[in-house]
């Protein structure tokens, strides 16, 4: 499923749909004459000189068709780097709401959703001052209100952190003097054009410049043309944070000229001074010799779906074009690089689509050729990067490469048919019935339900985040135990539908539900009380919720344009995976049994490089990846207890550990009783026993940045206390889940 895929009620964002035209073309520029910069020296001081990060879409290392080889299976020179170089975890977990956004943020910056602020992604929505719910897209630049068009709404910042913006995963490398790249990654370039007084293009270049009046240009270009995508390819999804002292950004009079203030107005310690380069216009010039092009691995160059050199879009981040991209700017001299890279299962072929055009690009199955190639096409661009980057000095020697993935998915389809050519087929057509299913066994695709015209008569207004796990904000903001609120939640959980895959009878279309207390208890309640919805309930992970239509047919009906879901609660939605090679990462090859999740990868990284950052993580420094070397002294005494408060305080304070699971499972049994002494009593023990787990949490987690960041080492009987009380509050969440739970 792609990274843009349907932001809400809004419609899909025109910049979701840029694609890459793959233009032949000679190397421009060269980059020979500058590749003398990436192994030199470096403003990191051990020996980690380089960074690359990387993270996919929606990309599996378990198969999900036993038969058919996974997508890293079918990547064998991605695969085999990180199990023969280093360590590669296969038992890692998303966040929730598990969407790519969300699972982003968090992996950038250690922290749960509760404290980035996308607790709902990649869009939701949040309560005016007259409580009504107007809509907001994740996908915004770092210092973008969640109200970017008048900041009269919202007035927080859609990155949120105890009411301020949340500290920016730059700060820490640009401080100590490097620059840092980057493309297509979640809020750390521009996302969008939009020109509002608190919009991506005016937070960067300000009112009134001439990259805010060609933004508005664009932005008033018919839909579809090379006009509306010019600012798009200019600006958008591309950036360089420079370093103190001014880096790339001072390299040339031309830099100079192009670099604009990175403002960081809520950094802690202050973030005066330091510059940025926004959008391919300013960025490629910078980082290939004066050109205009930068070009991918196969030696095309980097486009728009016009033929323009420039960003490719967000679902044209093909391996080859973000790999392509992060060589050129470690060969300039960029230390640090990081990138995202579209999912390999959607059909990245057509330019602005439209949402159920016949020409929108459809999604593939497991085993189907245009998946296959498009990860055999994966294969050889990292075949090609870390060749390229071995010619340049680049390798495991000196670099802490690490790569993982947003969140998993699950196919929503059929069984697929045997083609001639050994690959397998599905149905790629709209399937409609009324009271069975009439659907081929290979159909394709999602199950889509317009949950409002299924509620009775009565319900009160809302808007939905449309997803296989809806959240809703309803019209008012009524408080939990409102009882009107309390029928709908009911009645939503109640409803019943035909899942074509699983059962020709109707059936739950949800599974479990939460409202404002077991969201608390997932990480979902942000600092911002405006975004905070009414309930959230998770479904049968083949339907996608929605409040309008659906175009597909009848309601429900199966969109083959989308049949990869996520932001629900299964496993193959929940466990992801993350891999590290680089000096001081241990060679174990595959560990599957060590459960970690997003929030592990920033502390990780950051200890390994010697950084650190003015904020307490809700993750802790993966050391079952490190060499003993490595891993901080503090963390090393009284290892045994000290690996036993790490693997307790996951499934502790983790969405998808088993105290947040088990307390959704409470939950469940509350909001579906009509009973409200049952109701009151459950949410009240959920609700102590997250505040006492939040309290735990708090210091375990303190402790643990204490020991990685400040050499305090942990005290063996103080560790052993918290095991002990984590250990008490997880039995106490497994009975209130209930038999069986």
């Amino acid at each position: 499923m792609t990274r843009r895929r349907r932001l809400g009620a809004v419609g899909v964002l025109l910049f979701a749909c840029l694609i890459v035209a793959s233009v032949a073309a000679a190397q421009v520029g060269g980059v020979s004459s500058v590749r003398s910069a990436a192994a030199g020296g470096s403003c990191l001081t051990g020996p980690i000189k380089h960074v690359v990060y990387l993270q996919f879409d929606n990309t599996h290392y378990n198969r999900d068709n036993p038969s058919v080889a996974s997508d890293l299976e079918q990547m064998p020179h991605l695969l085999n780097f990180l199990k023969t170089n280093g360590t590669l975890f296969t038992n890692d977990h998303t966040i929730l709401i598990s969407h790519t956004a969300g699972g982003i943020l968090s992996t950038q910056t250690g922290l749960y959703p509760d404290r980035h602020g996308q607790a709902v992604s990649n869009s939701y929505f949040a309560y005016d001052p007259a409580k009504n719910p107007f809509f907001s897209t994740s996908f915004k630049y770092w210092t973008d209100l969640v109200d970017d068009a008048t900041g009269t709404r919202d007035a927080f910042g859609n990155m949120v952190t105890e009411g301020k913006i949340t500290p920016a995963p730059w700060a820490p490398f640009t401080r100590a003097g490097c620059d840092f790249g980057a493309i297509s990654l979640a809020n750390i370039e521009l996302e969008n054009t939009g020109t509002g007084p608190f919009g991506d293009m005016t937070e960067a270049f300000g009112p009134g410049s001439p990259e805010v009046a060609d933004a508005a240009a664009s932005n008033a270009a018919p839909s579809g043309s090379a006009a509306r995508a010019r600012a798009l390819t200019d600006y958008v999804g591309i950036a360089v944070h420079c370093a103190n002292g001014g880096g790339i950004c001072a390299a040339n009079s031309t830099n100079v000229a192009n670099s604009r203030p990175d403002k960081l107005p809520d950094e802690p310690g202050g973030y005066a001074g330091f510059q940025a380069l926004y959008g391919a216009k300013y960025v490629d010039p910078a980082i290939n010799n004066g050109s205009a092009c930068v070009q991918a691995t196969d030696g095309s160059n980097v486009t728009d779906p016009f033929g323009r050199c420039g960003f490719p879009g967000f679902d044209g981040a093909l391996a080859k074009n973000t790999l392509g991209y992060l060589a050129t700017m470690q060969e300039a001299g960029i230390p640090v690089t990081w990138g995202y890279i579209s999912d390999a299962h959607d059909n990245h072929t057509a330019a602005f689509p439209a949402p159920f055009d016949p020409s929108f690009p459809r999604a593939s199955g497991p085993g189907e050729a245009d998946y296959n190639a498009q990860l055999k096409a994966y294969d050889d661009a990292f075949a090609a990067f870390f060749d390229r980057l071995k010619n340049d000095g680049i390798d495991q020697s000196n670099t802490l490469f690490m790569v993982t993935v947003d969140e998993g998915d699950h196919f929503a389809g059929g069984i697929g048919t045997v083609q001639p050519d050994g690959s397998l087929g599905y149905n790629h057509a709209n399937c409609s019935w009324t009271t069975t299913p009439s659907c081929p066994a290979n159909q394709i695709g999602e199950v889509n339900l317009n949950i409002k015209a299924k509620l009775p008569a009565g319900t009160p207004g809302f808007q939905v985040h449309r997803d296989s796990a809806p959240a809703f904000w309803v019209n008012g903001q009524p408080a939990r135990t409102d009882a009107t609120l309390r029928t709908m939640e009911r009645n939503v959980f109640g409803m019943q539908s035909i899942d074509p895959y699983l059962n020709p009878t109707p059936q739950p279309v949800f599974d479990r539900i939460a409202d404002a207390v077991g969201e608390k208890t997932l990480h979902m309640v942000t600092s911002d009380p405006a975004r905070t919805p009414s309930f959230t309930a998770f479904g049968d992970p083949n339907y996608f919720v929605t409040d309008a239509g659906p175009s597909c047919g009848s309601n429900p009906c199966i969109d083959y344009h989308f049949a990869w879901s996520h932001g629900d609660v299964q496993t193959d939605i929940a466990n992801t995976w993350v891999g590290f090679v680089g000096p001081g990462v241990a060679q174990k090859g595959i560990d599957s049994d060590t459960w970690t999740d997003h929030v592990n990868v920033r502390p990780t990284i950051l200890s390994l490089v010697g950084l650190k950052d003015d904020y307490g993580h809700d993750g802790r420094v993966l050391f079952e990846a490190l060499t003993t070397k490595a891993t901080p002294q503090a963390l090393i005494a009284h290892r045994e207890t000290v690996r036993r408060l790490a693997a307790v305080y996951e499934q502790v304070n983790a969405p998808f550990g088993q105290f947040a699971m088990d307390a959704l499972t409470a939950s469940t049994r509350a909001i579906r009783s009509s009973d409200e002494s049952v109701y009151n009593g459950i949410e009240t023990s959920i609700e102590n026993l997250t505040n006492q787990r939040d309290a735990l949490a708090s210091q375990i987690k303190a402790a643990f940045d204490a020991a990685a960041f400040n050499e305090q080492a942990l005290n063996e009987q103080q560790a052993k206390n918290w095991i002990n009380q984590a250990q008490s509050l997880l039995n106490q969440a497994a009975a209130l889940a209930g038999p069986g739970a």
